[in-house]
Formats: C-alpha cells, sequence, structure tokens
C-alpha cells in the first residue's frame, strides 16, 4: 500500500482511496505535503486539518472547472469536478460523527459529484429505492452494447453495497461498474443502511440482519423493466464481505455473491481492537461504529456486532459465490475468507482467490491496487450472469 504518511496506516487507506477514485499524484502531492507533520500525531489528531487540506484541493478544481465551463469545454469542467468531488469525500469522511463542518463538506461532496457526472456525460443515473418511509439512493450504472451503445430491454445487474464507512459513489468510482458495463451488465451501487446518506441524510444505521434490506432492493429492481430479474448479483464490499454473503443467504433470488474482502467474523475483529490488535479503517473509530448503529452506547454497540458473523450462515447459499481478500490485509485476517469458503457448502460454484504480491492486490480490498480485484470480479460475474468476456 502506498504510504505518504509513515506510520499512519488510517491516513494512507484514505490516501490509496483517493487514488484508487481517481485523484491525482500531483494534486494528492499538493494535498498531502502540509500534513506530514499533523500525521505524526496519530490517526484521530490533526483530521480537521486534513478534511481542511483536501476541501482546498477541491476548491481549486471547483474554480478550474468554472473556467472550462465559461469557455464551452463541458467533458474537462466535469473531469475536475469528479476530482473535486473525490478530495471532498476523502477530507469529510475523516471526521469524527457530529462534526458540523463534515455536513456542509458532504453537502458540497454531492452537489459536485452529480454536476460533474452531468457535464461528464457519465453512465450514472441516480436511482431512489423506497425503503422505511424515506428511500435508499444509489447509482445506476448500464449495460453497454459492444458498440458503446446502451442495452436496450432487461439487463442483468449486479449490486454493489458498502463496507463501514464507503459510499455509493466510492463504489461507483472504484468498483468493477465500467468493467461490467463493457461487458454487458449493468451494476448498482447504493448507500445501505448505515452508510452515505441513508445515515447522514435519512438516518438509516445499519442492521446485522442485511435481508431487511436487501429484500426491497432486489424487488425494485426485479420490477424494473430494463433489469432481467433472473439474473441479479450482489456485492458487498469491506464490511459489506459480511452483508452480502447474509443477505444472499437469506434472499434466495440473488442468482450470485461477491465478497470484496471477506468479513466472516466482524464480531472477533471489534473485540480484538478493543484491544489494540489489526488496524482500523477510520479515525474516532469508536464513536464512529455508534453513529453507524445508532446505539447509545459502546457496551450497546458490542451486543448488536455480538450478531455480525457468518457461522451457521453461509451455510444456506445455494448460488455462486466469489470470494477475495489480500493476502496482507491489515484489518480483517486471512483466514476469514477461507473460513468463508469453507463454509460455502451448498454454493454449486464457489471460488476463492487470494491477491498475492505476485498479483498485486494484497491490501484491504485490494485499495493498493483496485484494478487487479475489478478485473478478476467484472470477469467472473459476467461469465456467470451471461456477459461478455471478449
Amino acid at each position: 500500500m502506498f504510504q505518504y504518511f509513515p506510520g499512519n496506516y488510517v491516513w494512507n487507506l484514505s490516501v490509496n482511496l483517493a487514488m484508487e477514485m481517481g485523484g491525482r499524484i500531483g494534486e494528492v502531492d499538493v494535498i498531502c505535503k502540509p500534513l506530514l507533520e499533523a500525521a505524526q500525531r496519530g490517526e484521530d489528531a490533526g483530521t480537521q486539518e486534513f478534511m481542511a487540506s483536501w476541501e482546498r484541493q477541491g476548491d481549486t478544481l471547483l474554480e478550474l472547472a468554472a473556467e472550462d465551463e465559461a469557455a464551452g469545454r463541458l467533458r474537462s469542467a466535469g473531469e475536475k469536478l469528479g476530482r473535486a468531488a473525490t478530495y471532498f469525500l476523502t477530507g469529510e469522511r475523516m471526521q469524527a460523527a457530529g462534526h458540523a463542518p463534515r455536513v456542509a463538506l458532504y453537502a458540497k461532496f454531492r452537489e459536485t459529484f452529480e454536476r460533474g457526472v452531468r457535464l461528464a456525460g457519465e453512465n450514472a443515473e441516480r436511482v431512489e429505492i423506497p425503503y422505511a418511509g424515506t428511500h435508499l439512493s444509489g447509482v445506476l450504472t448500464r449495460a453497454l452494447n459492444p458498440d458503446g451503445t446502451r442495452v436496450r430491454g432487461p439487463a442483468p445487474l449486479l449490486v454493489q453495497v458498502n463496507g463501514l464507512d464507503s459510499t455509493k459513489e466510492m463504489l461507483y468510482r472504484t468498483g468493477p461498474g465500467a468493467k461490467l458495463a463493457a461487458r454487458g451488465i449493468s451494476t448498482l451501487s447504493i448507500d445501505q443502511p448505515g452508510t452515505g446518506e441513508a445515515l447522514r441524510l435519512h438516518d438509516l444505521h445499519a442492521v446485522p440482519e442485511a435481508e431487511q434490506w436487501a429484500t426491497p432492493v432486489y424487488e425494485f429492481l426485479a420490477a424494473r423493466e430494463d433489469v432481467d430479474a433472473d439474473r441479479i448479483g450482489l456485492l458487498g464490499v469491506s464490511l459489506g464481505g459480511y452483508y452480502a454473503p447474509r443477505a444472499v443467504a437469506f434472499e434466495p433470488r440473488f442468482a450470485l455473491g461477491v465478497a470484496w474482502g471477506a468479513n466472516h467474523d466482524w464480531r472477533a475483529v471489534q473485540k480484538a481492537r478493543r484491544e489494540r490488535e489489526g488496524e482500523r479503517p477510520v479515525p474516532h473509530y469508536w464513536d464512529h461504529v455508534q453513529w453507524v448503529f445508532g446505539t447509545k452506547d459502546l457496551e450497546d454497540f458490542f451486543e448488536v456486532a455480538e450478531r455480525m458473523h457468518l457461522d451457521g450462515v453461509v451455510e444456506r447459499i445455494r448460488v455462486p459465490f466469489l470470494v477475495t481478500h489480500g493476502e496482507h490485509d491489515r484489518q480483517i485476517p486471512l483466514a476469514y475468507a477461507h473460513r468463508t469458503f469453507e463454509q460455502l457448502v451448498g454454493s454449486p460454484d464457489r471460488e476463492l482467490v487470494v491477491f498475492t504480491d505476485r498479483t498485486g492486490g494484497t491490501a484491504h480490498s485490494s485499495v493498493d491496487n483496485g484494478a487487479v480485484a475489478t478485473d478478476l470480479i467484472a470477469d467472473w460475474v459476467a461469465e456467470r450472469l451471461g456477459g461478455r468476456t471478449a
């Protein structure tokens, strides 16, 4: 993993994510160089400085995009807005829950992302799925024909769900969506409860029983004329490596599942983190997880986390399932990938892929080299949902 800040895993993880989302190394250097001293104070201290530096570079890109737009160069403006949105999100996701400037920056991020997608003419449409008196939001990337035109009629689709701290826009930028579109398969990246808009705007908290929201998502998609109801798969990244197997196990209408980073026993991971074992994904970690799950205190959170394991769950899966994991994942032990795979006894087509030093993609959810994982996932899904691999 690229380590701009020696010894500060959490900040380095965020930098790698930004670059996977399209951040440019020169701009990232401008952002991070003033933060070197702050990074030495640990993952929690200095996060407001972190946000300010990423927002400054995003604001510069807003100015440059406005100049492009005034000159009629709309696609160039859209690309700059896309990077600005990435930098705004990178700064926002590292803040403590309830930090007031975070709310304003998230609003600026959303507006910038949506405008950038529109100006750049990207294959991305906003979707809202009715849920719990409000909605879950998603980014739909439509399947393409070999000539680049959009597929007309029902197409297979892969739903992509977040981990603990990601958002649908991160999944859209870093996931296999564009690669699957080129293979004739649509994707829908969603903010499920506990993530993105669902948490920030609608106060929808995470639940261990992922089928509570996965079933309404499946039924919404199955009713659409542009989706083949018999060919809807589900992918989860990071903590989604728990959610996706759980959802596929209890919602058998999903045609396949993918764990992009296995997360077989998240309860054990939390107990280890309490003992300061292993790395964490975001600063202010214990406040963050209580916000995500809506718990009143840490003990309440641990009662919820106790339900988050896949023992006795993945045995229920009766569809093809792919498990991927980085050999040097510092957050989730590799042993959990083997455990998920070994318990997939009911799957007619199970596969475990461990990314090694030879392949790259060895870090958590392959954040060090996401192309390795997205190539594999796109091909594996296309082969099973009737897409193109050549």
